[in-house]
């Protein structure tokens, strides 16, 4: 398989089951990074996408990464240390649950894409998959492999008290998690809802949450006109990574 090849860096994806999808990088480009974070942790990060994303757009001094599948883990590494952020970048080989052992430290911003199993969204990016799915990638994409409220609760802990914690998920389960994060003190502060085009319905919802409540901003995103045919909210958003946007 190919690496893909953004503008600033290049990721190899051959040794992961999870491949570059459109979900990841909307969520590494859509995440606020107003509040200057010095410090990111990206939850379940297959190729090290968002993170690298996060490196490029941040001036964050430490980008830190959990990966639980040992061969997702090593193509991690190698991206990072190919990266022109590598300095900045540093994956853990551990389930959320060990990584929470370990670590004391607070981070200011939180990103994951976490594993679910939904139809794909259309991408610029390669297709991912076909239509037999390997089982590897049925533990990567299905949300067994990281429940909600695991993946919430030790948000909670993990994140700083200015901090932000953003997040995609199928739209359906927009409600449910809201809700399960208000349990602990996590509250909506933006919420984009993603459509392929505009006559499908919404399939993701890219949430942002703190510990404070604020008036909840209220996006909406479709992604493409016709096959191919970018929205320009869409290009506007990504503009920065891929090639040929």
């Amino acid at each position: 398989m190919k690496p893909f090849k953004f503008k600033q860096f290049t990721v190899e994806q051959d040794r992961c089951a999870m491949k570059i999808g459109t979900d990841g990088v909307l969520l590494g480009a859509w995440v606020s990074i107003k509040n200057n974070p010095f410090s990111i942790l990206d939850i379940g990060a297959g190729t090290g996408i968002i993170a690298l994303q996060l490196a490029q757009r941040s001036y964050a001094e430490m980008v830190d990464a959990i990966e639980i599948d040992g061969n997702a883990f090593e193509q991690c590494v190698d991206n990072f240390e190919n990266s022109p952020w590598g300095d900045r970048l540093y994956c853990y080989h551990a389930s959320l649950e060990e990584f929470m052992e370990e670590i004391e430290d607070k981070y200011d911003l939180i990103i994951s894409n976490p594993p679910f199993y939904s139809p794909p969204l259309p991408a610029a990016s390669p297709p991912i998959g076909e239509k037999k799915i390997p089982n590897s990638r049925k533990l990567a994409r299905f949300n067994d492999a990281l429940p909600f409220d695991e993946l919430i609760e030790s948000v909670s802990l993990l994140l700083s008290d200015e901090g932000i914690f953003s997040v995609i998920i199928p739209r359906k389960e927009e409600e449910s998690f809201i809700k399960m994060a208000s349990e602990v003190n996590l509250f909506p502060n933006r919420i984009c809802r993603v459509r392929g085009n505009e006559t499908s319905e919404e399939k993701r919802s890219m949430l942002e949450f703190s510990f404070e409540k604020n008036l909840i901003k209220i996006e909406n995103l479709t992604i493409e006109i016709s096959r191919h045919d970018y929205t320009d909210d869409y290009k506007n958003l990504v503009r920065e990574f891929y090639l040929k946007m």
